[in-house]
């Protein structure tokens, strides 16, 4: 299997933080724990990852309720789209930082290319605006 690690992220906190620009995806997100995944299809989850404890499993809310599920935490999905590197080093404090100013709670995924920010559903657009001016502002 070839990978598609082509493009060389970037690195710089200043160029992260002004280029961010952040996208509210579509739809409702769950966080959930199973002891093996077996039962969820691949295709269906946006992220898992492996704990002692269980698989925490990332879906959308409607596949969840669907294979009956449980799940205590309703979240919005914001990509930050910017080919950022796995190697840059600060920028998850500083977007986090400043969205826990306003009160927000983030759970945070780097993926190859995005970073993917996770934030309870009635906090999405207020999360958007403090990512948005954060970027506006940013030094």
């Amino acid at each position: 299997m070839v990978g598609l690690n082509n493009m060389a992220g970037v690195k710089n906190i200043s160029e992260l933080i002004k280029g961010m620009t952040p996208v509210l995806n579509d739809g409702d997100y769950v966080f959930l724990s199973v002891q093996e995944p077996i039962n969820i299809n691949r295709r269906d989850t946006i992220c898992e990852f492996k704990e002692k404890e269980g698989t925490t499993v990332i879906l959308e809310r409607k596949k969840a309720d669907e294979l009956n599920l449980d799940y205590d935490f309703i979240a919005s999905w914001i990509s930050l789209k910017i080919n950022s590197s796995l190697e840059a080093i600060g920028f998850t404090a500083v977007f986090s930082s400043e969205l826990a100013k306003y009160n927000i709670s983030c759970n945070v995924i780097a993926g190859y290319f995005h970073d993917h920010i996770f934030v309870k559903k009635e906090d999405a657009e207020k999360a958007v605006r403090v990512l948005e001016k954060l970027s506006e502002n940013y030094i």
